[in-house]
């Protein structure tokens, strides 16, 4: 796989668990459940777009997954670091997810129902990035090898 798929893939999810937490404070997206689990933190919980369990603290932590990605897209091998912490976080939260006294992070975060199968996707999508042989001639960039010439012997 070329090394800028991996910085790619940082990107893409940087972006896209930005855009997540962000949505999980918009209100016309969290639908209210009935009731609501054990939850120590309750604030802002609710369905995101009528399926994932979140609350204020769930959506801080998309948050700061997407900074991490944008911020991992700089160079590959923060890319690949971050490939591989959340391959390894989120198939831990996916774990988690199905223990009935862990499911709620301890009454801070639910993670449960759809949000398991979610999380065991991003973490595989992840590990693959995180893992897979990266080709090294795609490490040159053009900035690099800008100053190079070519000898004729």
């Amino acid at each position: 796989m070329p090394a800028r798929y991996v910085r790619y893939f940082a990107l893409v999810y940087g972006i896209v668990f930005l855009v997540v937490g962000i949505a999980g404070f918009v209100p016309g997206l969290v639908v209210s459940p009935e009731e609501s689990p054990n939850l120590t933190i309750d604030t802002g919980f609710g369905r995101l777009f009528d399926l994932f369990a979140i609350n204020v603290l769930h959506n801080l932590v998309h948050i700061v997954f997407g900074i991490w990605g944008l911020a991992a897209y700089r160079s590959l091998s923060n890319a690949r670091l971050y490939a591989r912490s959340v391959a390894v976080i989120y198939a831990i939260l996916a774990v988690m997810g199905l223990i009935p006294l862990l499911n709620t992070t301890f009454g801070l975060i639910p993670l449960y129902g759809h949000d398991v199968w979610l999380h065991v996707v991003l973490a595989a999508v992840a590990a693959y990035f995180g893992w897979a042989p990266v080709r090294t001639d795609e490490l040159a960039t053009p900035a690099t090898t800008a100053g190079r010439t070519r000898h004729n012997v």
